[in-house]
């Protein structure tokens, strides 16, 4: 009435803004779940595009049989193991360099992109979390690949004996993604103990549940079948490349470098 009044006898009338002052926790859970969804997207696309690079590295030195002179001097699961966190620091490395230019890019056009909610853990405990979630989901499907990389004959194979694991792959992904629309549900417990997707599950609920010691828990059970991966697939590939135990197979390859037969 009385800005009314002032338009009426020729005043300005003075600018009304709202600013909210509390949120309902419905719209507090849509934003956690929006930080939710970009991280576990994020965290898929980084772990596909860089775990393949494993696979094409244990058939590339199969094709010219590296493999076979590194599995005369050390065990096969120390290699694998070894393999494995080479490639992991190899990654680090390209998400540091891309990770740089992209915050560039925000830094000069973030003013036209909306910011993500922050997650319940806190953004520097979230992005701890991401990167460790990330270490250990690019090992577990490490794993995997080395395991079908000991399958594959040649490099031109690896397309086809790749493709399972690379639907596994999308699978555990779309379990993640829809087990993270209802957290303490049995198929969100699933996503959480299933080893393949629980590193997906688990930045999913961090982003969602303020809750630490789930993720000291679960990155115990990761590790746990990082561990039996890792070992498998050094057995497989025992038994299929190697044809024969640790100590026989290191035997008759010394025993051929220095030129007598093994016996």
């Amino acid at each position: 009435m009385v800005a009314r009044d002032a338009a009426g006898a020729g005043g300005a009338v003075p600018n009304i803004t709202l600013a909210p002052t509390q949120s309902s926790a419905a719209s507090q859970r849509t934003a956690n779940a929006a930080t939710a969804t970009a991280a576990l997207t994020l965290l898929f696309l980084l772990t596909m595009l860089l775990a393949g690079m494993v696979l094409s590295n244990l058939v590339e030195e199969k094709g010219n049989k590296i493999i076979e002179i590194l599995a005369a001097s050390i065990p096969m699961d120390s290699l694998f193991m070894g393999k494995l966190f080479a490639m992991l620091g190899i990654s680090f490395v390209g998400i540091a360099v891309w990770g740089s230019v992209a915050a560039a890019v925000l830094m000069l056009g973030g003013a036209a992109i909306p910011p993500l909610p922050e997650p319940a853990v806190g953004w520097p405990l979230f992005m701890a979390l991401f990167l460790v979630y990330f270490a250990m989901a690019y090992l577990l499907i490490g794993s995997i690949f080395l395991a079908v990389g000991s399958m594959a004959p040649t490099v031109r194979d690896v397309q086809t004996i790749s493709m399972p694991a690379t639907i596994l792959q999308l699978m555990v992904f779309f379990l993640a993604t829809y087990a993270m629309t209802d957290v303490g549900s049995p198929v969100e417990l699933f996503a959480v103990l299933f080893p393949l997707s629980s590193p997906y599950a688990m930045v999913a609920r961090a982003a969602q549940v303020p809750d630490l010691w789930p993720h000291l828990l679960m990155l115990s059970w990761q590790a746990f079948w990082v561990v039996v991966f890792v070992r498998t697939g050094a057995r497989l590939f025992r038994s299929r490349v190697m044809q024969s135990g640790p100590q026989a197979n290191r035997t008759g390859l010394l025993a051929r470098f220095r030129g007598r037969p093994a016996g």
